[in-house]
């Protein structure tokens, strides 16, 4: 039988979670991609695949095919995508993950741009708070807020994310404003927990150059961006958050911010990727993209807010957009668990 084409079409039953629409998928009889998996069962003598009327499971052994399989399939597309007529320019599926606030807000507004630069790209884009591995979930490259740590990886950083303190007009009228870091102990804070500890996210700040974090104290605990700033709306009380996600809320004066003499510490954001001596075309020309957008958005540039009530940018140190290692990454200040982790 022929392995490679059998390899495609289980890959996309998989990922359809159904053999019709991977036959239409693929532009093929449904009768024949049936044929096909029975076919592919038969010649590596293991079950691939659970199936009842309702649904499609994939067995422990089909989970291990599937694996492997998508990086082989991946890798036989980079090869041939390394002989094509270079006038055509880059091709093929890539993969990349990327958190939903920075997707909603930053990339998905962009994405002509890079489909009118390179059309034969066909992305697939997961905006999940879960970590991804790059291996097993056959991701080609993910953009991370924050410290990272696997040193099989290598990044590039792309920008810089300023935290701020904020609340609502209507929870100041009621309870005030606090005026230095001591005075939160006083305060409603909206808080906001870790997805994989399940532990409530200490609040920092940059005092004298030296990061101080705070335990702060709410009722109410979260686990999602958009409904930690609804809270905040509400006026619940106080948020600590990347003010990209607030911005416009500080522009309408739906949102205040307080403390500017004690901003919470910036934190950098990067494009992330396995270490490959011969780098996917696709990857290369989608991380120079991302690299460019990004370091194109005022909210993500390397900047720091001024400390004046109008929240414009100062920038206080030049944008860095070199390849660097994640060790070097680490050789950076350490911080604790961050909330940008998880948004």
């Amino acid at each position: 039988m022929d392995l490679f084409h059998a390899m495609k079409v289980f890959n996309k039953v998989v990922e359809t979670n159904s053999f019709s629409l991977a036959a239409d998928r693929l532009g093929l009889p449904r009768a024949s991609v049936t044929t096909t998996i029975q076919g592919l069962e038969k010649h590596l003598q293991i079950r691939l695949l659970n199936r009842t009327t309702r649904k499609l499971s994939l067995t422990p052994d089909g989970a291990v095919y599937y694996e492997r399989s998508v990086q082989i399939l991946a890798d036989v597309e980079d090869i041939e995508s390394h002989f094509h007529d270079t006038e055509r320019g880059p091709r093929g599926r890539l993969r990349i993950d990327v958190k939903a606030s920075i997707g909603r807000m930053i990339l998905i507004p962009m994405l002509c741009d890079f489909h009118a630069k390179y059309p034969d790209i066909d992305l697939v884009i997961g905006m999940n708070d879960r970590p991804v591995d790059l291996v097993q979930d056959a991701v080609d490259c993910v953009i991370r807020i924050g410290q990272l740590k696997d040193s099989s990886l290598v990044a590039r950083r792309i920008g810089t994310v300023q935290f701020v303190t904020v609340a609502s007009p209507k929870y100041f009228a009621e309870h005030g404003k606090p005026e230095t870091i001591e005075d939160l102990k006083q305060h409603q804070v909206v808080q906001y927990f870790n997805s994989r500890t399940g532990r409530n996210i200490d609040w920092n700040f940059v005092v004298d150059g030296e990061i101080q974090s705070i335990s702060v104290n709410g009722p109410v605990s979260v686990n999602d961006g958009d409904s930690y700033i609804e809270l905040a709306l509400q006026g619940f009380g106080l948020i600590q958050c990347p003010y990209f996600m607030v911005a416009k809320h500080l522009e309408s004066g739906a949102l205040k911010e307080v403390l500017h003499q004690s901003l919470p510490e910036p934190l950098p954001i990067s494009v992330v990727y396995l270490q490959n001596r011969h780098l996917s075309p696709k990857v290369r020309v989608f991380v120079d993209w991302v690299a460019a957008l990004f370091a194109e958005c005022p909210l993500l540039s390397g900047c720091t807010l001024s400390l004046n009530q109008k929240s414009e940018f100062t920038c206080e140190q030049k944008k860095e957009n070199n390849n660097f290692t994640i060790h070097s990454l680490l050789e950076q200040q350490n911080t604790a668990e961050v909330f940008a982790l998880n948004v």
